[in-house]
């Protein structure tokens, strides 16, 4: 396994510590071998839904009715 240096501001190397200290990992490389998987998933499900939406066609819909119906979803949560 290869080994690489990260630099991080205080903050976050307290965070990471304070990830390990409390038994979630194991130590530090665990954290961030973690965070990367999560990332790695999370771009591969944006992708898919990405290709999803442009195999799906056009709407007959017009922008400005989308972007109505998108705001009145925010607004009633």
């Amino acid at each position: 396994m290869a080994t690489m240096n990260v630099s991080l501001p205080d903050p976050m190397r307290e965070w990471v510590e304070t990830q390990v200290k409390g038994g979630v990992y194991a130590n530090a490389s665990d954290y961030i071998r973690d965070l990367i998987r999560h990332d790695q998933r999370r771009r591969q499900e944006l992708q898919a839904a990405i290709a999803e939406g442009l195999n799906s066609g056009r709407s007959g819909r017009k922008a400005e009715d989308v972007m109505k119906a998108a705001k009145t979803r925010l607004r009633n949560g």
